[in-house]
């Protein structure tokens, strides 16, 4: 029998963990900025009172939701604590469309368990490269309101998340920076360290040339031979072709999935997803 129950903030870096030993290279300092998000959206599954499975299904607004973080410990699986946890937490999210991004050996169980694909998602890695000039038309995120940053970045999404957002902006090991055309925000981007590496999430640009310019700046600050990443949906053809330009290739491929129809996100100018967990 497993005992379901939510984790607190403080420990939802249980999850995070648990993500980084399965390789899935979480940032630095992704509990804090998941935990804002939906404070009641991470589970625990524990047997006996050890933790044995996590998830989390992080609410946004009134209509959506998305599911990640879901891992039951190697020695545990194949017991059926895992679908429990998951039939518990998905309760959680009931009448709302709930998102995923699945990885390839767990896709047939989401079609089972009432998910439909919608696309794929493509992680490519590179090594940051040598110092490049800087666009003039890139600027510290930080200069610009806050409000400003949510306002664009609520087409991306199919609810508002500012929670999140504030949260995600803050971390200390990362590096926000904004795209301007005739003074208004046109992209923006934000560089995290991770466990390993550097992560380009999320990257949201109007149009290739200011991805391009965004993406270049904010490699600048990630050390000159290190680990990059960045998580093109595959029918940005320009995501791909940037991401080929700066030498990177794919080593990694999720499945985005919907319980309902797939939102009408404008994909032709999300060159980098946010985050495989939380969308």
């Amino acid at each position: 029998m497993i005992e379901v129950a939510n984790l607190k903030p403080e420990e939802v870096a249980l999850a995070i963990d648990w993500a980084a030993a399965e390789g899935w290279n979480p940032g630095l300092d992704d509990a804090r900025a998941f935990a804002a998000a939906d404070p009641t959206g991470f589970f625990v599954g524990r047997v006996d009172g050890v933790p044995t499975a996590t998830i989390s299904v992080v609410k946004y607004g009134r209509t959506f939701a998305f599911l990640g973080l879901y891992i039951v410990k190697p020695g545990e699986r194949g017991k059926g604590y895992g679908y429990a946890l998951w039939q518990a937490a998905l309760a959680t999210a009931a009448g709302r469309n709930v998102g995923l991004d699945g990885v390839v050996a767990q896709q047939e169980c989401y079609r089972r368990s009432g998910f439909a694909l919608a696309y794929r998602n493509l992680r490519y890695r590179g090594v940051r490269g040598a110092a490049a000039p800087l666009d003039a038309r890139v600027v510290p995120l930080s200069s610009l309101p806050i409000a400003e940053v949510i306002a664009y970045d609520r087409a991306f999404f199919p609810e508002e998340r500012s929670a999140f957002l504030r949260a995600w902006l803050a971390q200390p090991h990362a590096r926000g920076l904004a795209a301007l055309r005739d003074g208004r925000i046109a992209g923006y981007g934000v560089l995290r360290k991770c466990r390993q590496g550097y992560k380009v999430g999320p990257l949201f640009a109007d149009d290739a040339s200011l991805a391009e310019a965004l993406f270049q700046a904010l490699s600048m600050y990630a050390p000159e031979g290190t680990e990059l990443f960045l998580d093109v949906p595959e029918h940005n053809r320009a995501g791909a072709a940037l991401a080929e330009r700066h030498g990177m290739g794919v080593v990694f491929e999720t499945a985005r999935m919907y319980t309902g129809s797939a939102p009408k996100l404008p994909l032709a100018r999300l060159f980098g997803v946010t985050t495989f967990e939380l969308g």
